[in-house]
């Protein structure tokens, strides 16, 4: 049966990282407790300082920078185009990673998922008149990264969200119109 939430912002649970060198808010996960037993988590990081990140074997992650200039990337020493606002990233949990920040410390959003059990799909948008889309995701989750967001769901669900808060709907089984207003990232997520 369909279940739609709205998770606020200042209700997120504080955990430490896997590597012990910070902390995140972690927003929402389908399963599991602390680090173990997820299929997928979405979350949000503060990074003080350049440094390593934590791994994540058997997952793929998805970052992207919230606040402050940015980050340059090393993956599997390999350095990457730098990260800025809003652009998203795509690497394995599995690879070794480590950011220098570009100025000063930034937050980020991640999406973390086992690929054996979900495709996912994570796109960001900034529309200043309703953006429509469809989605038959199992899991669709819309992330506010602005002070007002407007979310429409079908002709029934009509939200609005604040900086960081977030719409869950879950257990979706048909092809849904989605409108959104206002600088956000939609996340689809299905079983494979």
């Amino acid at each position: 049966m369909k279940e739609l939430r709205v998770l606020r912002a200042a209700d997120y649970p504080r955990m430490p990282w896997k590597n012990g060198g910070g902390s995140t808010e972690e927003i929402t996960r389908d399963a599991g407790e602390g680090l173990d037993g997820f299929g997928w988590r979405l979350s949000i990081a503060d990074i003080g300082e350049s440094g390593g990140f934590s791994r994540f074997d058997g997952y793929q992650r998805i970052i992207s920078v919230l606040q402050g200039a940015g980050m340059n990337l090393q993956v599997d020493g390999v350095s990457t185009r730098a990260l800025l606002p809003f652009d998203a990233f795509a690497f394995k949990g599995e690879s070794a990673v480590s950011c220098t920040l570009i100025e000063g410390p930034i937050r980020d959003f991640n999406l973390i998922y086992a690929p054996q059990r979900y495709t996912a799909r994570l796109q960001w948008l900034e529309a200043t008149t309703p953006q429509r889309l469809f989605s038959s995701a199992h899991t669709l989750v819309i992330f506010s990264a602005g002070e007002h967001v407007q979310v429409g769901l079908g002709k029934t669900c009509h939200e609005h969200l604040g900086r960081y808060d977030c719409l869950q709907l879950s257990a979706n089984r048909e092809l849904l119109e989605v409108t959104v207003t206002g600088r956000c990232c939609v996340i689809e997520l299905s079983a494979v």
